[in-house]
């Protein structure tokens, strides 16, 4: 599996957001884009997917921005993939459906089906809460000074 540079931002910037949740405040896309140098454009494509599947709300004006639509509890990362990664569950391409139909339904029953339930079952089990609390912990980490 491999997931685009778009899925990634939409992940570190609702993580970012995620941090920042029980503030109550609007964050704008500049304020993202300058703390995690993200190009600002390239996350106005994410955030309007992320808008269209209902995880963050806008709001316009000066005191505008977006907010999660949801506790980062509620929200996993199944749901931000699926949102902004349009090929995550593309269907997979026959091997030899004409010559051998036993081998592409042994390898779609056994192999494909089975791996994109075990990637489906892994990301809906995980929740923007479980990253933001992972970023946390390294945030604290990172804070840790040593005197000798």
């Amino acid at each position: 599996m491999r997931i685009s540079a778009k899925g990634r931002y939409a992940l570190a910037a609702l993580i970012y957001m995620g941090l920042q949740y029980n503030n109550g405040e609007y964050i704008t896309i500049i304020n993202i884009s300058e703390e995690l140098g993200i190009s600002k454009i390239y996350l106005e494509q994410v955030f309007s997917l992320l808008k269209k599947a209902e995880l963050v709300i806008s709001s316009k004006g000066s005191q505008g921005g977006y907010l999660l639509s949801r506790s980062p509890r509620e929200i996993t990362v199944l749901d931000i993939l699926s949102a902004v990664e349009v090929s995550l569950f593309e269907q997979t391409n026959d091997t030899v459906p004409d010559k051998a139909p036993d081998i592409e339904k042994a390898l779609k029953l056994s192999v494909f089906d089975v791996l994109d339930q075990s990637i489906i079952k892994t990301l809906s089990g995980i929740t923007l809460a479980d990253l933001v609390s992972e970023a946390e912990k390294h945030k604290r980490d990172d804070a840790m000074m040593f005197y000798i």
